[in-house]
């Protein structure tokens, strides 16, 4: 599908989406458990795949006609060997989280993606299920998918890199909970994407799971079991998604725009309002009632760091086009390793529309001060993060945008070009 975004101004009330990473944690937090309701998920592609993951397994997830509850029953922290291959479709979280659940199964379990996630990293995680007296390996002998592993592992000791993806973490630590002797993780490298980790304990503490950061990395205890209390789990908004509409917001508002939903939480990428404040916007953040407002402001290029927020790299990217002077964005080399290189593919997109940048390995350089966005055919990469940003500039570039694959926003919010009109975007669905 094709979206034409024309230059428009934005303006009201809206709802922040619900958070996709604790949505995935909680789908199978609640299928480690005999079961529990999750409330306020998000719905998406991506978490569909963690709900069909978790009834491979043996678990059951039923949806509310309306999509505010999963009723899951769990498999109690014993998965089934599946049946057929698991498909994770295009979600990295899901074939990282479940690859560490497959090493619990007395048997073996296959796991294969789309073309994008046969092309992203599992080596460091299947390394680590060999480790632990598991079995696990790459169809290809790359790393990649398709996966192949074999269980049941009863815990023990892990030496892992942690500058690939924290998700590999995560899947140990919530695998490990439900050993017998627990998982101790050691970090052979300085872990990047930090924040997803402490959003990982957040989410096994309301579970009534203990995991805890050591020196050397981290360690969870085994023979826990899963239990939120009431039986309930209430899933926070999203600050990724969140990201697009407050963009918005300082680059097009007619007067303001007031985004509900974002109750503080462990989220990395709530380092949005920082960004955006170190850069001139006019912003404020009601913690309490978790409601933040944007208007429309000058912004100047400042230097930030992505290593913990990578979801954040194409937002900021927008934003420094815009903006006067350079904006640069640094330890950004592990973005590349996403649905698609971000790193390049907003290089290349945000070029396309008139703005001068540079990129290296590492670093993504936007001179605001020489760019005057254009409209133009832009590619959206069959990445939903690339789409939403590309729309965010066509809001202010001069003339129409055309964002080719914008579908690809149902991996974490189904419904944003709807949420766009219903700022004030002005969007042509083709």
């Amino acid at each position: 599908m094709n979206v034409e975004i024309s230059p428009s101004r934005v303006g009201g009330t809206v709802q922040a989406p619900p958070s996709k990473s604790y949505t995935h944690r909680a789908i199978l937090a609640a299928g480690y458990a005999d079961g529990a309701t999750v409330t306020d998920p998000l719905v998406s592609a991506d978490t569909r795949a963690t709900m069909r993951a978790v009834e491979a397994y043996g678990g059951t997830v039923d949806r509310s006609a309306d999509d505010s509850t999963l009723d899951i029953d769990g498999f109690g922290g014993q998965p089934d060997v599946p049946d057929d291959v698991i498909g994770c479709a295009n979600s990295g979280t899901t074939m990282r989280l479940i690859t560490a659940t497959g090493a619990l199964a007395d048997g073996i379990t296959v796991l294969s993606g789309d073309d994008s996630l046969r092309s992203r990293p599992q080596g460091p995680l299947l390394d680590a299920v060999e480790q632990l007296g598991g079995r696990a390996k790459s169809t290809r002998g790359n790393g990649q998918a398709p996966l192949v592993v074999e269980g049941p592992v009863d815990g023990g000791s892990v030496s892992i890199p942690g500058d690939v993806s924290s998700q590999y973490i995560t899947a140990l630590l919530m695998a490990g909970a439900v050993t017998d002797e627990g998982i101790e993780i050691d970090l052979e490298t300085e872990l990047k994407s930090a924040p997803y980790v402490q959003i990982t304990i957040e989410v096994l503490d309301a579970f009534g799971v203990e995991a805890v950061e050591t020196d050397a990395g981290f360690r969870v205890d085994g023979g826990q079991s899963y239990a939120p209390a009431g039986g309930e789990y209430a899933v926070p908004g999203d600050f990724s998604s969140m990201s697009y509409l407050l963009a918005a917001g300082a680059l097009a508002a007619d007067d303001e725009l007031e985004v509900r939903g974002a109750q503080p939480s462990a989220q990395g990428d709530a380092a949005i309002v920082e960004v955006l404040e170190r850069m001139g916007a006019d912003i404020d953040w009601d913690r309490d009632g978790g409601v933040i407002t944007t208007r429309q402001s000058s912004l100047s290029g400042i230097e930030v760091g992505v290593e913990d927020t990578p979801d954040l790299l194409p937002t900021i990217a927008v934003l420094g086009a815009v903006a006067d002077g350079t904006t640069t964005i640094t330890d950004c080399e592990h973005v590349r390793y996403k649905e698609t290189d971000r790193v390049s593919a907003v290089a290349e997109e945000l070029t396309a529309m008139g703005a001068t940048v540079e990129e290296e390995q590492d670093t993504l350089t936007i001179h605001g001060g020489e760019s005057d966005l254009q409209g133009a055919t832009v590619d959206g990469r069959a990445d939903h993060r690339i789409v939403m940003s590309l729309a965010v500039a066509g809001l202010v570039a001069d003339g129409d945008t055309t964002i080719e694959g914008g579908e690809h926003v149902d991996v974490s919010f189904p419904d944003f070009f709807d949420v766009f009109e219903g700022i004030g975007a002005t969007v042509t669905r083709e």
